[in-house]
């Protein structure tokens, strides 16, 4: 549980009462490989973060080809915040890429703890500010820079990242396919 609280600790300052709180409010579980958190479709009920392993959010579209939106490891939030916070169905799967430990805040849980703890509505608006950035970022990259110029900015910004999730998420996540990806990653090798 260090982990969350750290994370936390990086915008706000909770008391030891507080920190106990917050985790009496939480849940931890493991999940393994494969296992899908959420489906399109359904309405979103929490919001993860990760102590261990990495996660996916994608869609499906109608030609039935799967586009990765976020990956999360270790210190990071997922979640399909759309449905999340409308409480509509949403559009998103999450899935488990290798075995996972989250902990998990209810939709409910997570209104009583900015009624019982009010700074954690400012440490949760500094991480939807920070989201909405890099998704904003993202998309600019998607218009503006190429393929490979992509690719190599995820791997300068996520090394990690890039060595444990699987080619076809990695093509899906810079929009384009897995065979395209494989001869663009063998060019940018020779070079």
């Amino acid at each position: 549980m260090q982990s969350i609280l750290q994370n936390i600790a990086k915008h706000v300052s909770l008391t030891p009462k507080e920190e106990a709180l917050f985790l009496s409010k939480t849940e931890t579980k493991s999940y393994k490989s494969k296992s899908i958190l959420l489906s399109s479709g359904e309405i979103s009920k929490y919001t993860y973060f990760v102590n261990s392993g990495i996660l996916r959010s994608f869609t499906i579209n109608d030609n039935i080809i799967e586009h990765v939106l976020h990956f999360a490891c270790e210190g990071w939030w997922i979640g399909d915040m759309y449905s999340y916070i409308s409480e509509k169905p949403g559009n998103l799967f999450i899935e488990v890429l290798e075995n996972t430990e989250l902990v998990i805040i209810s939709k409910e849980n997570h209104q009583k703890l900015y009624q019982e703890i009010p700074k954690l509505e400012r440490f949760f608006r500094i991480l939807a500010e920070n989201s909405l950035v890099a998704h904003q970022e993202r998309l600019m990259d998607n218009l503006s820079l190429t393929a490979e110029e992509r690719f190599e900015k995820m791997c300068k910004k996520y090394p990690t990242l890039i060595q444990k999730v699987a080619q076809k998420h990695l093509a899906s996540y810079i929009g384009v396919t897995p065979e395209f990806f494989s001869k663009m990653k063998s060019r940018l090798l020779k070079k």
